[in-house]
């Protein structure tokens, strides 16, 4: 009998995950049970198995419970490494106490009705790309429906990866006759001096971001072809003057890197059928001291106009190495310099 004067008991959910596969049970715990310490150092819990009986022990159990069913689904498809362990685990990470067992059914029934309406994610020729947690999946749904968006955030966040991803599937389905990726090509603190070359190879170290996101949805020779027609064009910011993009699908990445004037130029590029993505993160500008960003200065003038997505993500939001994550919090505590003190949410 617990004492009345002592602390509650901790939350506990018993739980058998079926069928008992001990290859997919393998899978799912890691090598020396990897994969379960991972989810325990996470959750603040413990986990506890018996053969295909799991144990989580802890005030947030009921998410080291949905975490695992999820985890265990997913090795009828493949491994399960610490990666998509840690992917997994940003999705479910928050600071609400575990639920009661009512309230957990309930929104664990949300989560996959909201996993199935998302699950075509995007399409490209390589397989498909799903967004990882609300903002991501957020993120996709305003690029789909609005002609210009911006995606502005701390690195990792994937902004650059899925607008990569939305121009290529917008691409295969004729919904645009090309891709123009397009990055202003500022020294990140060095100076790299001359570099030898023709146009391409000079911009090549700024633009290699995009470059590897196409290899990676289409493949080096897909690319490679659609470069040379023309159909997909990689050009730094400073030969956009003058021009007007129609049908395309236009990414502006390192947005940050832009003055008031080029951003202003860029912008009233986009012509007829053609969407843009912006994406940059305010708080890493290489301008010149003084300089002001035209990223942070447009998303206070485009406040409220028609037609435009604003989605911003948060140190929460990064998809890389855990680590990265907790770089990206303490740097914003240190300076203060986040995000939403460039622009305090959204329009509507």
């Amino acid at each position: 009998m617990p004492d009345p004067g002592g602390a509650p008991p901790a939350a506990e959910r018993e739980f058998d995950l079926e069928p008992s596969d001990n290859e997919r049970l393998a899978s799912l715990c890691g090598p020396l049970d990897e994969n379960l310490r991972l989810i325990e150092s996470r959750l603040g819990v413990q986990i506890r198995r018996r053969g295909n009986t799991f144990r989580a022990i802890g005030e947030r159990a009921g998410a080291a419970e949905d975490l695992l069913r999820e985890l265990f689904h997913m090795t009828q498809s493949g491994e399960v490494t610490p990666d998509i362990v840690h992917l997994a685990l940003r999705d479910h990470q928050g600071d609400a106490p575990a639920p009661s067992a009512a309230a957990a059914t309930g929104a664990a029934a949300g989560a996959r009705a909201a996993a199935a309406a998302d699950d075509s994610g995007i399409r490209v020729a390589r397989g498909v790309i799903r967004a990882r947690g609300p903002n991501q999946r957020d993120y996709l749904r305003r690029m789909q429906a609005h002609d210009l968006t911006f995606g502005v955030g701390p690195a990792g966040t994937g902004k650059t990866y899925l607008a990569v991803a939305c121009a290529v599937e917008a691409l295969q389905s004729d919904r645009v006759r090309r891709i123009v990726l397009v990055r202003p090509a500022v020294e990140a603190g060095e100076r790299l001096g001359f570099l030898p070359g023709d146009l391409t190879q000079k911009v090549d170290p700024y633009l290699r971001p995009m470059y590897d996101a196409l290899y990676e949805m289409m493949g080096f020779d897909r690319v490679a072809k659609f470069i040379e027609r023309n159909v997909i064009e990689v050009a730094p910011l400073a030969f956009m003057r003058g021009r007007s993009l129609n049908d395309s699908f236009i990414i502006l990445d390192e947005a940050q890197n832009t003055t008031i004037e080029q951003m202003k130029m860029f912008l009233t590029r986009i012509g007829f059928g053609s969407r843009a993505v912006v994406t940059g993160d305010v708080t890493q500008t290489d301008l010149p001291a003084g300089k002001p960003s035209g990223l942070r200065h447009v998303l206070d003038v485009l406040r409220g106009v028609e037609g435009i997505g604003f989605q911003f993500f948060e140190a929460r939001d990064v998809v890389r190495h855990p680590l990265v994550q907790r770089i990206v919090q303490a740097y914003d505590a240190r300076s203060g310099d986040t995000q939403e003190n460039a622009f305090r949410g959204p329009p509507g």
